[in-house]
């Protein structure tokens, strides 16, 4: 019932799914900042050899479960885990991260930085270095040619891959669930709640499920909006 799409206005509502928005842009921004510099080493740094033994160790990760990742991430961030374990070995504070915000971006990047890299890692390896040559023969430093001529070749693989990390990270259901606590209710989790919980709201549940529906259709509208555009500037 349109009731239903009406009631995805509340404010209660509404903050969730900002929350899964803000999940989404960060976790993106986080991967994006990580993996181009290790894609950009791989694809033109690296010897061309163990090229792609680099990027299987990339790749490894996404051969496990990510349900088994989150509970390794649990075992890491836990008050007795890991993280704790050494800080406590260097008689620095421990942090209590598990159950919050942070907890939930770590293991969303995680989970979501080998597609950043790999869809960037094909990019960069077509990057034409007469034109970094060029630049560097003109006179510009290391940061103007990044900016001027390694950024603008690469535009469409880092549209592609921050879309499509967008995109599962927004839809994301098992990060938040076990990283995130009750405090960091997502979209996801809410449809969920809704069809598997106790609230048993069918209705509500599809309403949520055909919004998701939507902003994921308007992200994968904008990459191929901008794919085209690209390669005619």
């Amino acid at each position: 019932g349109f009731a239903n799409y009406i009631r995805i206005f509340d404010p209660l509502y509404l903050q969730v799914i900002g929350r899964s928005l803000f999940f989404a842009v960060s976790s993106t921004i986080i991967c994006l900042i990580l993996g181009f510099p290790v894609a950009y080493w791989i694809a033109q740094r690296a010897p061309w050899r163990w090229r792609n033994l680099l990027l299987i160790g990339f790749i490894l990760p996404l051969w496990t479960s990510s349900l088994l990742r989150s509970y390794a991430w649990i075992t890491i961030l836990r008050p007795t885990g890991l993280l704790n374990s050494i800080l406590s070995s260097f008689s620095l504070p421990t942090l209590d991260v598990l159950n919050t915000s942070p907890a939930v971006l770590i293991g969303m990047s995680y989970s979501l930085l080998p597609y950043m890299v790999l869809i960037l890692y094909a990019t960069l390896e077509k990057l034409d270095k007469r034109l970094l040559e060029a630049a560097a023969d003109l006179g510009a430093n290391p940061v103007q040619t990044f900016w001027k001529v390694t950024v603008p070749q690469t535009l469409t693989g880092i549209a592609a891959a921050s879309f499509l990390v967008f995109i599962t990270a927004f839809g994301d259901f098992i990060n938040p669930e076990l990283l995130g606590g009750a405090s960091s209710m997502t979209a996801a989790r809410l449809v969920y709640n809704q069809f598997l919980g106790a609230t048993q709201n069918w209705g509500f549940g599809s309403a949520l499920s055909m919004t998701i529906i939507l902003v994921v259709s308007m992200a994968i509208a904008l990459l191929i909006k901008f794919g085209e555009a690209t390669p005619k500037q």
